[in-house]
């Protein structure tokens, strides 16, 4: 029996009542496929903020770095200011730990819940491969005479060679794995940001070239992306493109997917320790009362199987999640599914 030990972050509002049925799908997939999962929980967030004015401790990044996965529910909560948490535990996380790749899948399992017309499962299924550790969201630059009439704001993008590189050589490692139409789009702006995207485009044209026949690469100005995922999501097999445009279109896929309620993501260190977590937020006014959709943490569960190297445990889970999606639920936003957090998590854990 294979045993993997998991680093658990409820975190705030929804969160902590998405990972518990997260966790219930978990153990059916672990009791069906011969696994222990072993959980260790963490109390982290807003409510713990709040109390001791701790965000992150340094022990507990030192605790995360033993476990090879960690699953997380949500940061964000209405009492902190915003940015103070998502700098001290997701962004602290994400380059502390070294989790340079942001994978977000973008499939739509039910055409249902599409907002966009005439398209189908067939036509919704591509992946998008945000770099993780670098961008704008290094925190690099500052304000000078902050609060005057003559305050500036320097926000820097940082894109070093090895981080954009290590980048692209997942994409396109994760292009031929996944062997579809095996094509690389890469994301960007290279009419306007001449720097920052000229090092991606060289790069991208370098390693492909040189590394990568196989792959067909692909270039899209970041605003047509956002267009051809409107009009032609068919034509995107894999994508990757930087941490800031990343985020952006990432939104705009889990629209076009069926909503926040089904969109997970994983943030990769691929030689140490993963976090993944449902890509929407804690969801403040839905707490307690049994109503969110726990969809989204189910399928970051099965993308750290996944990851862990447990493929057909986590096939299983996806397969009960289209199930249930197509077959049961009315609608994917809280409160209309037409059964509640629980009883959604036990529909999937039944059927793994």
């Amino acid at each position: 029996m294979k045993s993997y030990n998991i680093a658990v972050i409820g975190g705030d509002g929804t969160g902590p009542e998405v990972v518990r049925e997260a966790v219930k799908v978990l153990d059916a997939a672990a009791t069906k496929y011969n696994l222990k999962l072993n959980y260790t929980p963490y109390d982290i967030g807003g409510e713990r903020y709040l109390k001791t004015g701790e965000i992150l401790p340094d022990s507990v990044i030192t605790e995360l770095r033993k476990f090879p996965a960690i699953l997380l529910g949500a940061i964000g909560h209405p009492g902190v200011k915003p940015g103070i948490l998502e700098k001290g535990i997701l962004l602290r996380t994400r380059f502390e730990l070294e989790q340079y790749i942001n994978l977000r899948p973008v499939k739509l399992y039910d055409e249902r819940f599409c907002p966009l017309k005439d398209k189908k499962p067939e036509h919704i299924d591509f992946v998008v491969v945000r770099e993780n550790n670098e961008g704008l969201y290094t925190g690099s630059g500052g304000f000078v005479f902050k609060g005057t009439p003559n305050e500036i704001a320097v926000q820097e993008s940082i894109n070093t060679r090895r981080g954009v590189e290590r980048c692209l050589r997942y994409a396109f490692e994760y292009t031929r794995k996944r062997n579809r139409a095996k094509k690389l789009t890469l994301s960007g702006k290279t009419n306007v940001l001449t720097f920052a995207f000229d090092l991606w485009f060289r790069a991208f044209e370098e390693t492909g070239a040189k590394d990568y026949p196989d792959i067909t690469r692909d270039y899209a100005h970041v605003d047509a992306t956002t267009m051809w995922f409107v009009k032609n999501p068919e034509w995107f097999d894999v994508i990757v493109t930087d941490n800031m445009f990343g985020d952006i279109i990432t939104d705009l896929g889990a629209m076009i997917q069926g909503g926040m309620g089904i969109a997970a993501g994983g943030n990769i260190n691929p030689q140490g320790t993963s976090m993944f977590e449902p890509i929407g937020g804690s969801a403040p006014k839905y707490t307690g009362k049994n109503v969110i959709n726990p969809l989204a943490a189910i399928c970051a569960g099965q993308m750290m199987l996944d990851f862990l190297g447990e493929t057909a445990a986590a096939a299983a889970i996806e397969a009960a999640v289209i199930k249930v999606v197509r077959e049961k639920l009315k609608d994917l936003a809280a409160g209309k599914m037409g059964y509640s957090t629980t009883q959604v998590g036990d529909l999937v854990a039944t059927l793994v």
